[in-house]
């Protein structure tokens, strides 16, 4: 019922193409190999495997299709781990279907789907779960105080538009800089870059931006 609603809303986007369905995770895996899409609108909660596992496969798999994770609540555990798996962010499914639509883009586009506001309450979330997480990086030391200052900014939920604006830097710039800060750390999202100036200290969980 629910894929049926999203694929209609789909359909009646014309730069929008429904490219396949799965009814669990190992299935969403095998299509995503199979259809190669820009983007994966991934259920946090399937038979089979679960939509972390599912999205760590395709994120680790070297495929080029983003994951957008689909959760009944605004924030819990299992999205944060996504999140650490290499989706590129979420949103809650009884969402306006406007929002929807302009993820996809936003995430088919590269970007990750995080507004400073839900920024500043991930990383609220992150300070209250409870359980193993893996230990911190190192340090942001391998980075230029420049790239630290893009990094920072990544954080706080700004665009590549507002980070060029606040730092005095054009875009190409500022995606360069982005870019070498992935290449550094191994990320495959600017979520993952959150989560990295997080744990290294760089942003505290309640910075306003």
């Amino acid at each position: 019922m629910i894929r049926t609603g999203f694929r209609l809303i789909l359909e009646a986007e014309p730069d929008i193409v429904v490219a396949g369905e799965a009814a669990d995770g190992a299935a969403a895996v095998e299509e995503t190999a199979r259809l190669r899409p820009d983007v994966v609108l991934m259920d946090i909660r399937m038979p089979r495997l679960d939509g972390v596992g599912a999205t760590r496969l395709i994120t680790g798999s070297g495929a080029r299709s983003r994951v957008l994770v689909l959760t009944t609540f605004d924030l819990d555990a299992h999205v944060v781990d996504a999140l650490r798996a290499g989706a590129s962010g979420f949103l809650v499914k009884d969402g306006p279907a406007d929002s929807l639509v302009e993820a996809i883009r936003t995430v088919a586009a590269g970007e990750a789907v995080l507004s400073p506001r839900v920024t500043r309450r991930l990383l609220d979330r992150f300070a209250r779960l409870p359980g193993d997480e893996p230990p911190p990086p190192q340090g942001l030391q391998v980075l230029t105080a420049r790239q630290v200052d893009v990094l920072r900014a990544v954080a706080q939920g700004l665009s590549n538009a507002e980070i060029a604006q606040r730092l005095s830097l054009s875009e190409t710039t500022v995606k360069t800089h982005i870019g070498k800060i992935f290449d550094k750390f191994a990320l495959r999202s600017r979520v993952q870059a959150v989560i990295l100036a997080y744990d290294t200290g760089l942003v505290s969980p309640r910075e306003d931006c």
